[in-house]
């Protein structure tokens, strides 16, 4: 119901959700609210991995950690202790929610942080990709008192993945795998969103510099003390 009185949502494809974990439910980062969406697909309770400090998200986002599971990793650190949890739960058949972008800094697809494919072939879990679209426009058209249009496509699952090398060889298998993980996700969202996985080449230069991961200069030890801020 709540989500009815936030926003219009068609679902497609809610076949393909598997009826139990272990598995990543992984999606497109647009939106401060993308988390709320993973939850309206999920008839089972749903862990998240996602950033430990969002400033600037309203509240709404903020009490998510209260209500559902949320481990939070440092951006720009690989926060091994998050992830271990997470490797943990995943190994009890849990279902994790998570955002391979990394932050929600463009409303284009850009390359995948490395931490959703370490805990894809940590784990042997599958992924189920999700494609969100609408979900900028949900704030604004509610404070005209509207309801936005939302569209979540759900994908069928894939994987697993195997990462075989060591140093910066398993982190080239890493980075290859995370492209396959958002190209999976580029098939389920408008081709204008489709950023660094669109096959039109305008498209893709467009989104030249979103790439670019806004706290690889931050430090964990600046994220606990708030000194980013």
């Amino acid at each position: 119901m709540t989500f009815n009185l936030l926003m219009d949502i068609h679902i497609e494809g809610q076949e393909n959700v598997p009826a139990k974990g272990p598995f990543l439910l992984v999606g497109n980062h647009f939106s401060f609210i993308d988390p709320l969406v993973l939850v309206r697909i999920a008839p089972w309770h749903l862990e998240f991995l996602g950033g430990f400090h969002n400033p600037s998200a309203p509240p709404i986002v903020k009490i998510i950690p209260w209500l559902w599971g949320y481990y939070p990793l440092f951006r720009g650190t690989g926060s091994r202790d998050s992830l271990r949890v997470a490797e943990t739960l995943l190994q009890r058949n849990a279902v994790i929610g998570i955002f391979p972008e990394g932050g929600n800094w463009a409303t284009v697809l850009r390359p995948a942080r490395p931490g959703t494919a370490y805990l894809a072939t940590r784990t042997g879990a599958t992924l189920v990709p999700v494609g969100s679209d609408g979900l900028i426009d949900v704030l604004p058209q509610l404070r005209k008192g509207q309801r936005a249009k939302v569209t979540l496509r759900i994908g069928k699952p894939f994987g697993p993945f195997e990462a075989t090398g060591k140093g910066r060889e398993r982190r080239e298998q890493l980075d290859e795998i995370g492209h396959q993980i958002m190209r999976q996700i580029a098939d389920l969202i408008p081709a204008e969103r489709q950023g660094h996985y669109s096959p039109d080449a305008a498209i893709r230069l467009a989104a030249k510099g979103t790439e670019i991961y806004p706290w690889d200069t931050k430090t964990e030890t600046e994220y606990k003390t708030g000194e980013f801020l």
